[in-house]
């Protein structure tokens, strides 16, 4: 039989937690996957949401997005009744050799979002462009007739 000898902490055998074996184990987990991984950059959203105004100006809407480096064959925009869908997608890759070493990185970001409009629009006469990071869709209202009448006869 061993025999041995343990440190003996008196505020330990004091208050004992069930539960603090329980989130050791969960801090040593967490700390494996965070080496595991990309680090605290695995948890950064690879989906963002561009920020954007929507302007009335009378007879049609306009909405604005920042879409920062995105080509306009990467832009998709959807519209149905009062709800506008902006979705774009960018990436970059840059390669360096060094010593005979290769090295390349890449960056794929995906921009989505999805407003409701204050009123419904149509897509027959909207216009958009992308200039210098910034998407501009100009949206005519929807023109509804006005309530009409009937007699009894």
């Amino acid at each position: 039989m061993k025999f041995g000898l343990t440190r003996w902490t008196p505020a330990r055998t004091a208050r004992w937690d069930p539960f603090d074996e329980m989130r050791q184990m969960q801090q040593q987990l967490n700390s494996m996957f965070k080496d595991m991984t990309l680090g605290d950059r695995w948890t950064e959203a690879d989906t963002l949401a561009p920020l954007v105004d929507v302007q009335d100006q009378g007879d049609k809407l306009v909405v604005t997005a920042d879409l920062p480096g995105v080509d306009k064959q990467n832009v998709n925009i959807d519209v149905q009744e009062n709800l506008i869908s902006i979705s774009a997608k960018s990436g970059t890759e840059t390669e360096s050799e060094e010593e005979g070493y290769m090295r390349r990185e890449r960056t794929y970001k995906m921009f989505s979002r999805t407003l409701t409009l204050p009123e419904a629009v149509t897509s027959e006469g909207a216009k958009a462009k992308l200039e210098n990071g910034v998407l501009t869709v100009e949206l005519p209202k929807l023109q509804i007739e006005e309530k009409k009448k009937i007699l009894i006869e």
